[in-house]
């Protein structure tokens, strides 16, 4: 494996991890109350702004990864749109890049 690929690799569990602890700190706190947590990412025009910028980016990577898999027969590349969607950006692109990088057979 490239160093390269190592590194999308590490970044995607990164982007995995670290963004969870968050989330499940929250969860701890609050309770498992999704409606709850989209209102507390919206608290003010500051955080507003990030998730709008964070929805437009997954949006955009999922149209990227939805062409490249119908050009290049990718399957397992999908597995990054529930990634993203799921957990964040944050892993969803590096996964992908990840997934994007294997040697073509």
């Amino acid at each position: 494996m490239s160093v390269l690929r190592m590194i999308y690799l590490a970044l995607a569990i990164w982007g995995a991890i670290h963004p969870m602890y968050y989330f499940v700190t929250w969860f701890r706190a609050n309770g498992v109350d999704i409606m709850g947590m989209v209102d507390a990412w919206h608290v003010n025009a500051a955080s507003s702004g990030l998730v709008w910028d964070l929805t437009i980016a997954a949006v955009t990577l999922t149209v990227w990864i939805i062409a490249e898999v119908a050009v290049r027969r990718n399957w397992l590349a999908l597995i990054a749109i529930p990634a993203t969607f799921g957990i964040g950006v944050s892993c969803g692109l590096p996964l992908y890049l990840f997934l994007r990088t294997a040697p073509v057979k």
